[in-house]
């Protein structure tokens, strides 16, 4: 079964922002579309907004003015529902309410013919819930957007228990043919990315709530050692608490209470005093009018550095090395368990556990532990933690050390895992946990991540990169230090590094 065709009418229900998106994506693509709101000429202010908005592309010399007439002359609102009869296509975008979505598809079943594709872009509710009681439950189908619809690549086709495999494949290549990039997935709660990204938010409020950092520095650390395109809190304030507290929640319950998914007493207060980010002038930062925003910390050092030991495999961190050589460091190769060592200082790559229980398993003193960056030949910045006793010397040799190789460094409190290490593997397990219960292929697990919240990398074959041995070993040494249920490793994490294969295998 293909695509739709340009000639197939296409009708979207709900003219809010993301119904308005998606009927602008169908017409823009070729299609007919009908756009129909309960609320009286709220489908036509719809329209003359997309209008303005193509207007200003077209004054910006992105988008040609032959191709604005033409979405605008395929975009007409509808009156009433009997108007949409003849789609072949029918996408709600009402609000998120279970009953009101059950009821529109009842009245959509009887009232199209039997060829018309019935798909929702619901974000958390169960598809198969949603075509419960309808007499053909196969033609309802997942179409789950992301906002702007019109920008955001992804739409993850959701299938429901009933769901027909060959429908679901329709939207697949039809979505493809509006140019977004699609994935498959089962209805489960979250479906991929709303499932999969919880630990992203979470492990920066964990680490606020324990006092690890502040907002500014734990932003800025997933952005220039992440690789990520924004902080936890940045974004956070961008979605809206009050939307990303609720999903959290949604899935939390839906789970059973897993305790993966615990929401945040942190984010629960901002949303309880109705701080709710951007919109409304207030969240983790001030939106108010002249408010600074707050800088993140930064140690600086001027003690000279002239050369390092490097004992034994540095592993994932040979860009670091590089860097040192690039910037004149002298490197005295020996071998060793994978340590640095500069004046009184023995640096380490994190592996989960805090640097005074490493330094004291390991009989170290001065142990400063460093955390992941996505490429350690190009991040700005790194995370360090120190063991106690650490003397104020032996810290100020390993920041000028890091410093010497174009690092700004930011310190945290001994924390397992640091902040980038615990995050990237939290989101691996929780992939992996995605893929081993058949929620989505390794492969659309890690497109849908990367096009729909923008990861530099899929968790999955991030994973894979940095050695399933080491994710799963940081993952236990976590579980280990906060003795909860959260960070316990996934069955097929397990499985693949006794197997010796990958995630991606």
């Amino acid at each position: 079964m293909s695509a739709l065709t340009l000639q197939a009418r296409v009708a979207v229900i709900g003219a809010g922002a993301m119904g308005a998106g998606i009927a602008q994506v169908a017409a823009q693509a070729g299609h007919p579309v009908w756009l129909l709101d309960n609320r009286p000429g709220a489908a036509a202010q719809a329209i003359a907004g997309i209008d303005r908005q193509l207007a200003r592309r077209v004054a910006n010399g992105k988008l040609d003015a032959q191709a604005h007439r033409a979405t605008m002359a395929r975009l007409q609102a509808a009156e009433s529902i009997e108007q949409l009869a003849d789609s072949e296509l029918i996408v709600e975008a009402i609000a998120e309410n279970l009953e009101a979505k059950r009821e529109l598809f009842r009245q959509l079943e009887s009232l199209c013919r039997d060829s018309c594709i019935l798909a929702s872009n619901t974000s958390s509710l169960s598809i198969t819930r949603i075509a419960a009681g309808l007499k053909h439950p196969e033609r309802l189908l997942g179409l789950h957007f992301f906002n702007p619809a019109p920008v955001m690549p992804l739409v993850e086709v959701v299938s429901g228990l009933a769901s027909d495999r060959q429908l679901a494949q329709r939207l697949y290549d039809t979505a493809i043919n509006w140019g977004k990039k699609p994935v498959h997935t089962r209805s489960t709660p979250g479906f991929i990315v709303n499932r999969v990204a919880r630990p992203f938010y979470a492990e920066s409020l964990r680490l606020l709530q324990e006092g690890a950092g502040d907002c500014a520095t734990l932003d800025a650390l997933l952005r220039e050692a992440g690789g990520f395109a924004m902080g936890a809190f940045e974004l956070t304030d961008l979605i809206g608490h009050d939307v990303n507290y609720a999903v959290t929640r949604s899935v939390f319950e839906a789970y059973y209470g897993d305790m993966r998914f615990q929401p945040s007493l942190i984010q629960q207060e901002l949303v309880d005093a109705g701080h709710f980010g951007r919109k409304s002038g207030q969240g983790f930062y001030s939106y108010a009018e002249g408010a600074e925003r707050p800088v993140p910390v930064e140690l600086h050092s001027d003690q000279p550095i002239e050369h390092c030991v490097v004992e034994g495999d540095l592993g994932i961190a040979q860009g670091l090395l590089q860097r040192l050589r690039e910037s004149g460091v002298r490197l005295v190769e020996r071998d060793g368990p994978g340590l640095l060592r500069v004046g009184d200082a023995v640096l380490a790559i994190s592996d989960g556990r805090l640097a005074s229980e490493r330094a004291r398993d390991h009989g170290l003193s001065n142990l400063i532990l460093l955390d992941l960056a996505h490429d350690y030949a190009s991040a700005s910045r790194l995370a360090i933690s120190c063991c106690a006793g650490t003397s104020p010397l032996a810290r100020d040799q390993a920041v000028a050390l890091l410093q010497r190789a174009g690092f700004k460094v930011s310190q945290l409190s001994d924390s397992p895992g640091l902040l980038v290490l615990r995050t990237v593997a939290m989101l691996a397990n929780e992939a992996a946990d995605a893929l081993l219960q058949g929620v989505a292929s390794a492969v659309d697990i890690d497109l849908a991540m990367r096009a729909g919240v923008n990861y530099p990398e899929g968790p999955l074959a991030w994973a894979d990169r940095l050695g399933l041995p080491w994710v799963l070993e940081v993952l236990q040494n976590l579980q280990a230090a906060y003795g909860e249920e959260r960070y316990r490793p996934s069955l097929l994490l397990r499985r693949r590094v006794a197997e010796g294969r990958t995630l991606h295998a």
